[in-house]
C-alpha cells in the first residue's frame, strides 16, 4: 500500500479516485504544527532554533498518518505546490520521524499544478526529494514573523493602549491606507474650466470639439483658471466668424490582450468585476481548484490559484487555439501562440497562469454544476484565458484641428473607430478609479466617431459650452488598488494579500466601505507610532527588501540563519530603545504626527484655533492616552475635565453635525420635570433623564441605528425613554407582543422568542400585523439548518445555521462557531470538518480531565471518614497533589503570535 499526503479531504478523495485501490490518499488538513504562542519558540540566542508544536487537530491527523504509513512502502507527499506546501510536508515527515514511523518506509515528493487525472498520474511517474531552499525560505519567514510579532506587539501594548498587534506585512500595507487618507485630508481642490463647442460638417452632421489654443497660445490644464476667463473665451468663439479644418491626422493602432491571471490579477479583477473581496475569490478559486462534481466525477476545473507566473503550459495553448479557431474562427486566431512574461522582479516559484484545465469546459455547460459565486468566478477565468491568446484589435482613430477666425483659438476633435474586434468580442479589463465612484469598466473604444472631414472644410459653430471642473483627492484604495499598489512595491506575496487585508479588518484597524478602505483612528496610531520610532520597519523598500531575500533563500542564493542575524541585530537594538519611551514621548510623537487630523483649521474662519478647549476656554485640546486607547482631552487636567473620543469635529460622523461636545438640552421630563438631554459617549450617543444622583443612576436610551441626532426632538426622546413598549396580543395566544432596544439593538419579543428589527422598521411605530410576521420568521430553536453533506465517519448530516452567539457548524450534538475569515453562507463540507474535529477534541480533552478531579474530590471524602491514624498517612498523596495546580498557575499565557 502507498500512502498519499493532500492538504484538503476534498482533493484527497478526487485523487484517490484516479490513483486506485493501491494508494491510501489522507489530508492533513493545512499545517499539523506551528510554533507555539509564547516567548522562546524562536530563539535567536541560539542561533534561531526553533520548538515547533503539534496542536490538537494536528495531532489527529499526524496520528492517522502514523498508522498509515505502517503498513506502506512509499509515502508520497502531495501538498499544494508552493513554498507552504513545500514546510507543510516537511513538518508531516518531521514528525513522522521523531516517532520513528518511517523506517523501511520511501519517503518521495509529488507536484502538480492541476487536479486532473492526467496530471495527477503524470506527476507519480515523476516524483522528487523535499525542496531545503524552499523549507528554509520558509523557515526564515516563519521566524521573522514570529520575531516581529512576539517583540514589537508588547511594546505596542504597553507604550499604546487599545492597539492590538503589529505585523511584518501587515503595518506596511496599513501604512499605505492612512498615508492615502492623510493625502485627501490636506488636499485642496483646485479650480479649472474646459470649453466644448458644437459643431457640424457641411452636410450637417455634428460632432463636438475642445478649445486647445488660446490666441496662439497651448492652453494647459489649468489654462482656464476661473469663470471670468472661461467666459471671455467662450466670447471669443461666440464671435467668431470662420471656422474650418486645419489638419487631419489619422492612424491605424491595435491593442494587444492581456496576459491571464495571476492571483493578484485575479483578485483584482474579481473585486472590479464580480466585486468579490480578496477573502472571498481565493475561497471560491480553492473550491474551482480542488473539484466539482461533474456528474459523478469530480474534477479541478482551474488550475492552482496561488501563484505570480503568466505562463501556460503547451498544452493548454494548443487547446485553447483550438477553441479560438472553432469558436470565433480564423481571423480571432493569431499566427503564432502569445508567449507573456512576468513583471514582477521576483516571481516566487514557476507556477503557470491560472486557467481553466479544460477549455472545452465553456461555461455555459459548467453551470448548472457550480453555485454562482463559482459559476461567475469560473467564466472570468475562461474568458480572460481564452482572450490572452486571440488576435490583437485594430482601431483607426483620428485626430481633427479646427482652426477659428485664423488663429483667433483653436479646437480638436478625437475619435476612434474598432475596424476589428478581436480579443475584444470576448474580454476587456476593468480599470480602478474611473471618474468620481472610481470602479468601472474601462472606456470602451469605438464609440467615438466623427463624420466625414477634410482639411479646408468648413464648419459651422453652434454652441459654446463652458464648463466648471475641480481636481479630485486621489481615491481611497479598494482591494483591487491597494493589492496592486502591494504588488508593484514588492510587498507580501499571491498567497498572502487576501490574509493581510483580512487581518487588518479583523483587528478593527481599517474599515472597508462602499468597497474602499478607511483607516480608523486606532489604526492611524499604530502607524504612526511605528513610524515615529520603528520606521525602518515600516518603510516599503525595507519590507520588499525582505520579501526579496526570502526569494534568494528560496533559490538557494542565500543562507536563511545569515538574513535572520542581520535582521535581529538591528531589530532588538530598535525595540530596546523603544521600551525605555516615556508616555510624554509618545503623546508628543502621535500628537505632532495626527495632529493635523484631529484638530482641522476651519476653512471658512483661518484664525480660529482649532485646538481651544470648548468647555474652559483656556487649556489646549491635545491628544491623551489611557487605559482603553487614546482620546482628546484638555491641557488644563485635572482642573478642566473636558474629553472627547478620537473623531474629527465636523466629520461625517453619528451625530450628523449636532454639536455634542457638551449635552444638548431637549426639554424637560412631564413626569418629573427632569431635563432630558442627548449626549455622546464612548458606546455612541444616548439619552439621559436628569444627572447621577448619589448612587442612583439616571435613565438612558440609547439612540437606535439609522436615526440621525438632528431628527431627534422632545417627543421622539420621550417615546425611546418609554420603551420596551407594549405592540398588542399576538392572535394566536393572546400574549402581548413588545418592542424595545436591547444590547443588540432594536426587537420585538414575544414571550422567549426574540426578533431583531430589520431596516426600514422603526420601534416606535412597529404594528401588530408586521411585529406578528417578525416573529413568525424567527428561526425556530433546532430547527435543520442548512445541509453541508453526510460526514464521512458516520454518514450522519452536517449542517449550517445561526444561533445566539454567531453562526455554527452542526454534526449530531456537536456544534462548532464558524471563525470570521470563513462566510457562513458558502462554508463547505470540507471547511466544515475541521472545525468539527477541532471542537470534538476540546470537549474529549475537558471530558477526560473531569474524572481526574472527581477521584481527587473522592480520595479527600473517603479520607475524613478513615480513623485518625491512617489520616495521617493520606496526607502526603494529598501534599503532592496540592503542589501540582501550583506549578501550572507559574505558567504564564503568551500572547498571540501577530500576523
Amino acid at each position: 500500500m502507498n500512502v498519499v499526503v493532500v492538504e484538503s479531504p476534498a482533493k484527497a478523495k478526487t485523487i484517490n479516485k484516479y490513483l486506485g485501490q493501491d494508494y491510501h490518499v489522507l489530508a492533513s488538513y493545512g499545517h499539523v504544527r506551528d510554533l507555539p504562542a509564547k516567548d522562546g519558540s524562536v530563539r535567536p540566542d541560539e542561533d534561531f532554533s526553533m520548538s515547533w508544536q503539534v496542536d490538537e487537530r494536528g495531532e489527529k491527523r499526524l496520528s492517522e498518518i502514523a498508522d498509515a504509513v505502517k503498513n506502506s512502502k512509499h509515502l508520497y507527499l502531495a501538498t499544494d505546490p508552493d513554498r507552504e506546501g513545500e514546510a507543510i510536508s516537511w513538518h508531516i515527515v518531521d514528525e513522522l520521524r521523531r516517532r520513528n514511523v518511517l523506517e523501511g518506509v520511501g519517503v518521495e515528493r509529488v507536484v502538480f499544478n492541476e487536479i486532473t487525472k492526467k496530471a495527477i498520474v503524470e506527476a507519480f511517474k515523476h516524483p522528487r526529494s523535499l525542496n531545503q531552499e524552499l523549507i528554509d525560505a520558509y523557515m526564515a519567514r516563519r521566524a521573522l514573523d514570529y520575531l516581529v510579532g512576539f517583540t514589537l506587539s508588547p511594546v505596542l501594548w504597553r507604550k499604546l493602549p487599545g492597539s492590538r498587534s503589529a505585523g511584518r506585512v501587515q503595518s506596511v500595507a496599513l501604512r499605505l491606507i492612512s498615508e492615502r487618507e492623510a493625502e485627501i485630508e490636506v488636499f485642496k481642490p483646485r479650480e479649472y474650466w474646459s470649453i466644448d463647442v458644437n459643431l457640424t460638417n457641411a452636410e450637417g452632421s455634428p460632432f463636438t470639439a475642445r478649445l486647445t489654443h488660446l490666441a496662439g497660445e497651448k492652453l494647459d490644464k489649468f489654462g482656464l483658471p476661473d469663470e471670468a476667463t472661461a467666459k471671455a473665451a467662450a466670447r471669443k468663439l461666440e464671435a467668431a466668424a470662420r471656422c474650418s479644418v486645419a489638419s487631419v491626422e489619422r492612424k491605424q493602432t491595435k491593442r494587444n490582450p492581456y496576459p491571464p491571471f495571476t492571483t493578484s490579477t485575479l483578485q483584482q479583477e474579481a473585486s472590479r468585476k464580480l466585486g468579490f473581496g480578496a477573502t472571498r475569490t481565493m475561497r471560491v478559486a480553492q473550491k474551482l481548484y480542488e473539484g466539482i462534481d461533474l456528474g459523478g466525477e469530480t474534477v479541478g476545473l482551474i488550475t492552482y490559484m496561488r501563484t505570480d507566473g503568466v505562463t501556460m503550459a503547451q498544452e493548454a495553448l494548443d487547446g485553447t487555439r483550438s477553441l479560438i479557431s472553432a469558436d470565433y474562427g480564423d481571423p480571432y486566431l493569431p499566427s503564432a501562440p502569445r508567449q507573456y512574461k512576468s513583471k514582477q522582479k521576483n516571481a516566487q516559484e514557476a507556477h503557470e497562469a491560472i486557467r481553466p484545465t479544460d477549455l472545452f469546459r465553456r461555461p455555459k455547460d459548467m453551470g448548472a454544476y457550480l453555485d454562482d459565486d463559482g459559476r461567475r468566478l469560473y467564466e472570468l477565468i475562461w474568458n480572460r484565458t481564452v482572450a490572452s491568446q486571440m488576435a490583437s484589435a485594430e482601431l483607426d482613430q483620428v485626430a481633427v484641428d479646427i482652426d477659428v477666425d485664423s488663429g483667433v483659438a483653436q479646437l480638436r476633435a478625437t475619435g476612434s473607430i474598432v475596424t476589428f474586434d478581436g480579443f475584444l468580442t470576448l474580454y476587456q479589463e476593468s480599470r480602478d478609479d474611473k471618474g468620481s465612484d472610481g470602479d468601472g469598466e474601462a472606456d470602451k473604444p469605438g464609440d467615438r466617431r466623427l463624420p466625414k472631414l477634410n482639411e479646408g472644410d468648413a464648419v459651422d459653430r453652434k454652441d459654446v459650452l463652458p464648463e466648471q471642473h475641480f481636481t479630485q483627492p486621489p481615491p481611497r484604495y479598494t482591494e483591487a488598488s491597494l493589492v496592486k499598489k502591494m504588488e508593484e512595491l514588492g510587498i507580501g506575496r499571491p498567497s498572502t494579500y487576501a490574509s493581510i487585508l483580512q487581518v487588518l479588518q479583523d483587528r478593527n484597524y481599517v474599515r472597508l466601505e462602499k468597497r474602499r478602505f478607511t483607516p480608523e483612528d486606532r489604526g492611524r496610531l499604530v502607524v504612526a507610532f511605528l513610524s515615529s520610532f520603528f520606521e525602518r520597519y515600516v518603510q516599503y523598500n525595507f519590507t520588499a527588501e525582505m520579501e526579496e531575500k526570502l526569494d534568494d533563500i528560496s533559490g538557494g542564493r542565500i543562507d536563511w540563519r545569515l538574513v535572520l542575524r542581520d535582521f535581529w541585530s538591528a531589530f532588538s537594538t530598535a525595540i530596546e530603545g523603544a521600551s525605555g519611551l516615556s508616555i510624554t514621548q509618545v503623546i508628543d510623537a502621535l500628537d505632532e504626527d495626527l495632529g493635523p487630523h484631529f484638530f482641522p483649521s476651519d476653512p471658512e474662519d483661518p484664525s480660529k484655533n482649532p485646538r481651544a478647549c470648548p468647555s474652559c476656554k483656556e487649556g489646549r485640546l491635545g491628544l491623551r492616552l489611557g487605559r482603553n486607547g487614546g482620546f482628546i482631552g484638555c491641557s488644563n487636567y485635572p482642573d478642566c475635565r473636558f474629553t472627547r473620543p478620537l473623531a474629527v469635529p465636523g466629520d461625517e460622523d453619528e451625530t450628523d453635525g449636532v454639536d455634542l461636545s457638551n449635552p444638548k438640552l431637549l426639554g424637560e421630563d412631564p413626569q418629573s420635570n427632569l431635563p432630558i438631554t442627548m449626549r455622546k459617549g464612548p458606546f455612541g450617543i444616548y439619552l439621559q433623564v436628569g444627572e447621577p444622583d448619589g448612587d442612583t443612576k439616571p435613565k438612558r436610551a440609547s439612540l437606535p441605528k439609522g436615526l440621525s441626532p438632528a431628527e431627534v426632538d422632545l417627543p421622539k426622546a420621550l417615546a425611546l425613554l418609554a420603551l420596551p413598549r407594549d405592540v398588542g396580543p399576538h392572535p394566536e395566544d393572546g400574549k402581548v407582543i413588545t418592542a424595545g432596544i436591547g444590547r443588540y439593538g432594536p426587537y420585538v419579543k414575544h414571550g422567549s422568542t426574540y426578533r431583531s428589527l430589520t431596516e426600514g422598521d422603526d420601534v416606535l411605530t412597529i404594528g401588530l400585523n408586521r411585529a406578528v410576521t417578525l416573529i413568525a420568521e424567527a428561526p425556530k430553536r433546532g430547527a435543520a439548518g442548512r445541509p453541508l453533506g453526510d460526514h464521512p465517519d458516520d454518514g450522519k448530516p452536517v449542517t449550517q445555521g445561526k444561533g445566539r452567539f454567531g453562526p455554527y457548524v452542526k454534526h449530531l450534538k456537536l456544534y462548532a462557531s464558524v471563525p470570521s475569515d470563513i462566510d457562513p453562507e458558502t462554508i463547505t463540507l470540507e471547511q466544515a470538518l475541521p472545525l468539527l474535529a477541532a471542537q470534538a477534541e476540546k470537549k474529549a480533552q475537558k471530558a477526560g480531565k473531569k474524572p481526574a478531579a472527581k477521584k481527587k474530590t473522592a480520595k479527600k471524602k473517603a479520607a475524613k471518614k478513615k480513623p485518625a491514624a491512617k489520616k495521617k498517612a493520606a496526607k502526603k498523596p494529598a501534599k503532592k497533589a496540592a503542589k501540582k495546580p501550583a506549578a501550572k498557575k507559574k505558567k504564564a499565557v503568551a500572547p498571540t503570535a501577530a500576523d
